[in-house]
């Protein structure tokens, strides 16, 4: 049984993670803004509503490890935050909108579970195929595919920079997954596979991914996107 931070549980790929490792037996943190009623009540699952977007909210993350858990097993750093807007109306606000929940966030939520990351742990980050050198890349997502960059370059630093230590940071940039928010971006588009079964390859990466790779980025894509 390990100790997994999941971010972004409200609901599409976040909310079958926290689910599906529970069924397993793990200890789920479930941290996202809002709590969905498909957690509650889940013995293995405890909830912490917390904005990634503000750096002072993630203090209820640090009084729960140091309270409750004392050790982080893994975190899957999911949440992520998308704006569909041309490049030439998108203002530097917006930018930093979708920064501070998909890179700032990630950033600061691992600094925060840095002293309870054992050797052996490892940090999965949810990237895309967008922020993907040399991959096809859609209009309008400039703040969104550029801050999946962004997280790929920090999870490579970080996977130096901790090796001694044992401790793995990976990255898996998906493509297209039917979820409520690919929905909303892009309606009417059909994507060739669910949240719950991206999730499932998720669950098995983060248990066990971390003996094969280390500071690698894998494409999960069977189209493009």
């Amino acid at each position: 049984m390990k100790n997994i931070i999941v971010t972004g549980t409200s609901r599409g790929i976040g909310l079958e993670l926290a689910l599906q490792l529970a069924t397993q037996g793990h200890c789920v943190l479930a941290i996202s803004r809002t709590i969905p009623q498909a957690l509650l009540g889940n013995e293995n699952i405890s909830c912490l509503p917390v904005d990634l977007a503000t750096e002072a909210d993630l203090h209820k993350v640090a009084d729960y490890l140091s309270s409750t858990w004392k050790q982080v097993d893994a975190i899957i750093h999911n949440a992520g935050s998308l704006l569909l807007k041309p490049f030439s109306e998108t203002a530097q606000a917006d930018f930093e909108a979708i920064y501070k929940v998909n890179v700032f966030g990630v950033a600061n939520l691992t600094r925060i579970a840095l002293p309870y990351l054992q050797k052996g742990s490892h940090v999965v980050t949810i990237s895309s195929m967008g922020g993907i050198q040399g991959s096809l890349k859609f209009p309008g997502l400039a703040a969104y595919s550029s801050s999946k960059g962004a997280v790929i370059t920090l999870s490579e630093l970080l996977a130096e920079e901790y090796k001694e230590q044992g401790i793995a940071f990976n990255v898996l940039a998906l493509g297209a997954v039917q979820t409520e928010m690919l929905a909303e971006a892009f309606p009417g588009y059909q994507a060739p596979i669910s949240a719950a079964d991206m999730a499932k390859y998720i669950v098995d990466f983060t248990l066990t991914g971390n003996q094969f790779y280390n500071g690698k980025v894998l494409e999960v894509s069977s189209t493009n996107p």
